[in-house]
């Protein structure tokens, strides 16, 4: 993975299929230019190559596996970073009938050609460097224009409206992320998003696929991994810290999203290098 000159742009090369890879996904747009990928949230999988792109509306664990690509035909992806205070923006030029419903926190589309040539032309701008702090903010601002009038317009006009379903469900989530080693009641995390206990769960399951306390564990067991390859934590200290008090639970829980116990899958990923990135 490449961060680009071009702010919110990055680029993400593989020569070779990967394993499955859980990471935590920020908002953003993901185009393939080459090769395929598979990404897994929750229970649910979505393929995309080429011919599609994918978006993500909020932080969401999910779980990407590369499954085309080789060394004389790569995996190449670009990735944009989506800023709601640009959607916000346009939204205000180009009005529509407010919704209140909320939207799965991903969605896959057919790409158009308007997007294709817009993200084409952001990523030629690398060659340009002098050109790019006056032509690039120009392109992004396009590019958020396409999504908002495309066929995925709903969720991502929720990531730029303030009283949004989609709103209340991104602060429940930065309650949960500020909070995630330590237990909760529904009602504490609906009160931190401003909705009714019966609402939020109702609304939290639509847009992740998971139940706040799934989110809970899928955010305490990704860090644990984090402070095992990161910082040299052994399995049990690891476990305590992001909230577990049962080494035995967080054993199974961890071999449950990674495959493998937290000691052993620690020592395979230490041998065979950085952890790819799953975008």
């Amino acid at each position: 993975m490449y961060d680009m000159p071009v702010p919110g742009l990055a680029l993400i090369r593989y020569g070779a299929p990967t394993d499955r890879v859980p990471v935590l996904h920020q908002p953003a747009l993901c185009i393939i230019a080459q090769g395929a990928k598979v990404v897994t949230l929750a229970e649910e999988s979505y393929r995309y190559d080429p011919a599609s792109h994918l978006v993500v509306s909020v932080e969401l664990p999910l779980t990407g596996q590369v499954v085309e690509a080789s060394p004389e035909r790569p995996y190449v992806c670009i990735r944009i970073d989506l800023e709601p205070a640009l959607l916000s923006e346009l939204m205000l030029e180009r009005p529509s009938p407010p919704k209140g419903e909320s939207f799965r926190g991903l969605h896959l589309s057919r790409s158009t050609p308007e997007l294709l040539d817009a993200a084409t032309r952001l990523v030629r701008l690398l060659d340009r460097p002098q050109d790019a702090a006056a032509l690039a903010p120009l392109v992004r601002r396009e590019i958020h224009y396409w999504l908002l009038t495309g066929d995925q317009a709903g969720i991502v006009r929720q990531i730029g409206a303030a009283d949004s379903r989609l709103a209340q469900v991104n602060r429940a989530i930065a309650w949960i992320r500020a909070n995630f080693d330590r237990p909760f009641s529904i009602e504490a995390l609906a009160r931190a998003a401003g909705m009714s206990a019966s609402s939020l769960h109702h609304h939290f399951k639509t847009v992740t696929a998971m139940s706040p306390l799934q989110y809970q564990k899928q955010i305490r067991l990704q860090e644990a991994r984090r402070l095992m390859l990161s910082e040299a934590r052994d399995a049990q200290a690891a476990g305590f810290e992001v909230g577990y008090e049962s080494p035995s639970q967080f054993s199974r829980e961890y071999a449950r999203l990674f495959g493998a116990p937290p000691a052993r899958d620690a020592a395979r990923l230490r041998a065979s290098g950085p952890l790819p990135v799953a975008v």
